[in-house]
């Protein structure tokens, strides 16, 4: 497993907000009213904005990006309905990687030690096969392992191991998955 990713501080610039203004916009107006079988619709929308999409993803209408740029979904990885992406850093979903309904992957905080509290971010990573059970939450530098499966209202703040399943606030193990055969 690749080694936690760091918070580090980011100023967000003017033409970020600018753009993000437009986004929602086209999220608001084109991409939320869509109807639910008009994937290559959204994925379309979502490449105008800079997502990086593979063959045949799934992204829902009512899902929320904050920044479509630093979105990346390998084939055939989902993000289904009602799930919040606060990609103000990199949010990378791997080959058939999955968060379930009412997830929020947070890719940013505020460093609470400076009067100021800055945003701080670092990338989201859910590997080939990885799984995000229901109403989950992903906090910022996480890597939720090739095949792992995070339970239902889970809160996840440190990496989750491949193959493992995990659940609660804070998960714990809860066994093992098999690897998948390849066909």
């Amino acid at each position: 497993m690749p080694a936690r990713a760091t918070l580090h501080e980011i100023h967000i610039s003017r033409a970020n907000w600018l753009l993000r203004a437009l986004w929602e916009s086209v999220w608001l107006l084109l991409f939320r009213p869509s109807p639910t079988p008009l994937f290559g619709w959204r994925r379309l929308l979502l490449r105008l904005f800079g997502a990086q999409l593979g063959r045949r993803t799934r992204v829902y209408g009512s899902v929320k990006i904050w920044a479509p740029w630093n979105l990346q979904m390998a084939d055939h990885s989902c993000l289904s309905p009602y799930v919040i992406c606060y990609c103000v850093a990199r949010i990378s979903l791997g080959r058939h990687a999955n968060v379930s309904q009412y997830s929020y992957l947070c890719s940013a905080s505020h460093d609470y030690r400076q009067l100021s509290m800055p945003t701080i971010a670092a990338p989201i990573t859910l590997e080939d096969e990885a799984w995000v059970a229901a109403d989950s939450f992903i906090g910022p530098g996480v890597t939720i392992g090739r095949g792992a499966v995070v339970g239902a209202r889970s809160t996840v703040t440190g990496d989750v191991a491949p193959w493992s399943v995990v659940a609660g606030s804070p998960p714990r193990q809860l066994g093992a998955r098999a690897p998948f055969e390849r066909g």
